[in-house]
């Protein structure tokens, strides 16, 4: 592509980074999956430009910097959720001690989990 050409691509680039920052802010990571395909071939297409001046480019890397940052948030908010999902789970399988020779005692739940069937 020749180098006068990559002006739209700078611009669709700006547009396709608000969107997912929208979509970021939102919560809608479906979203932002769906923007990725065309994102990495706007940056391929913008890398393979000759001529292309920094300037020209310094809007987006900030918009990049801050989407990455709002991704990292909210991939640490999953991991936190995760996490005490995990946790969660554990506590419902019952309580683990230690005995007074430092042996791992398990107090399993007592309650069923089948389901009664009634008339």
């Amino acid at each position: 592509m020749k180098s006068e050409n990559f002006q739209p691509l700078i611009d669709k680039l700006d547009e396709l980074l608000d969107s997912e920052k929208k979509a970021l802010v939102q919560g809608d990571i479906d979203r932002v999956g769906q923007l990725m395909p065309q994102k990495e071939y706007l940056v391929e297409s913008l890398n393979a430009q000759d001529n292309l001046d920094r300037k020209n480019l310094a809007r987006l890397h900030q918009k990049v910097m801050r989407n990455q940052t709002l991704l990292d948030s909210a991939l640490e908010g999953i991991r936190a959720v995760a996490t005490r999902m995990s946790e969660l789970r554990r506590v419902r399988s019952g309580l683990e001690t230690y005995d007074e020779r430092g042996r791992k005692q398990h107090f399993g739940d007592q309650r069923s989990t089948q389901v009664e069937k009634r008339a």
